[in-house]
């Protein structure tokens, strides 16, 4: 059985303001602890990170093995893949950065370059079993009511069904090299009822939850952790909500054994996402 995870851990480097008035502390360094907690209960084989900062991704690293556990990184510009060496051989990768601008949007849609997609093709040692693990973080903004103020931009649900796109026809490539299934995650800033999941739907993928056979989590996974502080709950929005996603194409029918988020209370100051995962027999 293997664990795979999406995990938007917060792209925040530095302590801020009003954190520090509050008497916390948001940076990077305070944060990792919570990070690698988060492995340490779950154990995942592969984690899809987004939001992982240069400075994140070498803490990652070196905390996860002081920790004990070895994970290989496949750097992807705030998008990489950490995965166990002893478990996969890596047979191919591909990365893509989206663009800044993109047909019918007339603002930038990728203003700190932390848009992209990351692709690792896996062989697991164990069964010879080779797959497809791909993560992704798509344009954040909202369209409808400009009262939104910053987050609003129209042509965000456009931006993000064309960065989708982009994504699918790069693994379509691998998925016809390899003959083999095909695992995609990411933070795509947009609920299920979408135009951006709808693509992914009418190209035959499947989410995770609606097809684990054991358990399904139907939380949204989801709390504010801002500038400004942070929720001392997470939030009770029905699933359709949820923006951090797994699907699949491709895998073996009832290969998918549980979908899962995982939301400890000591979380709540780490990041504003909480890390989701299937276990997964191919």
């Amino acid at each position: 059985m293997l664990r795979l995870m999406t995990h938007n851990v917060w792209n925040r480097d530095e302590n801020l303001p009003a954190w520090l008035e509050m008497g916390e502390d948001c940076s990077a360094q305070a944060r990792i602890g919570g990070l690698v907690q988060v492995y340490l209960d779950t154990q995942p084989d592969i984690i899809g990170g987004q939001e992982v900062s240069c400075l994140m991704a070498d803490l990652l690293k070196e905390n996860c093995h002081s920790a004990g556990m070895e994970y290989t990184l496949i750097w992807g510009r705030f998008t990489p893949i950490l995965y166990r060496a002893d478990k996969f051989e890596l047979l191919d990768s591909a990365f893509l950065t989206y663009p800044e601008y993109m047909d019918g949007c007339a603002d930038s849609v990728n203003d700190v370059k932390s848009k992209a997609w990351n692709m690792g093709v896996f062989r697991e040692k164990a069964t010879g079993k080779v797959f497809i693990f791909s993560t992704t973080h798509l344009w954040w903004k909202k369209e409808g009511d400009p009262a939104l103020g910053r987050i609003y931009q129209p042509q965000s649900d456009r931006a993000r069904e064309q960065q989708i796109a982009m994504a699918l026809e790069k693994v379509e490539q691998y998925r016809q090299k390899y003959n083999c299934p095909v695992v995609f995650v990411g933070d795509l800033n947009t609920g299920y009822c979408s135009k951006a999941v709808e693509y992914l739907l009418r190209k035959g993928y499947r989410h995770a939850c609606h097809i684990a056979t054991d358990f399904a989590e139907k939380s949204v996974g989801y709390h504010a952790c801002t500038n400004t502080g942070y929720e001392k709950q997470y939030s009770d929005a029905p699933f359709e909500e949820a923006i951090d996603h797994i699907y699949l194409l491709g895998e073996p029918e009832g290969a998918v054994k549980r979908f899962d988020r995982y939301s400890p209370e000591y979380y709540l100051p780490i990041s504003d996402h909480s890390a989701a995962y299937i276990d997964i027999e191919f």
